[in-house]
């Protein structure tokens, strides 16, 4: 799959989080949310800890679990409040992306725009 940029936003970093405290982001600020998104795009661990709490994790479509060692997050803070801007590029798909942004900070993001890197 080619490359695609993502343009995400957030309203606030310090109170996005997923359903599972386990797997969701801890920080309060966009270098923290840029760091934990890109690693859960580019490293096994997020999806590893997240299909082994599953009821049966060999049932997990595999696809969900691919990595893009090249994706890249970068975060432009708000002018006001505690969110930010989001470009999130990758040839992971959308669906990848946002099992992991769901994992992550759950439904506290918005897909603003998707275009060709």
């Amino acid at each position: 799959m080619a490359a695609q940029r993502y343009y995400l936003q957030v309203e606030d970093f310090s109170s996005a989080r997923g359903a599972n405290p386990g797997m969701s982001f801890e920080g309060s600020a966009g270098p923290a949310f840029s760091a934990a998104l890109g690693a859960a795009l580019r490293e096994p661990a997020l999806f590893q800890r997240w299909r082994a709490q599953q009821e049966d994790p060999d049932a997990v479509d595999a696809s969900l679990g691919a990595l893009d060692p090249d994706a890249k997050v970068e975060v432009k803070p708000a002018r006001t409040g505690h969110g930010g801007d989001v470009v999130v590029t990758t040839s992971l798909p959308h669906a990848v992306m946002s099992h992991r942004l769901g994992l992550l900070i759950g439904r506290n993001w918005t897909l603003r725009d998707v275009k060709s890197a």
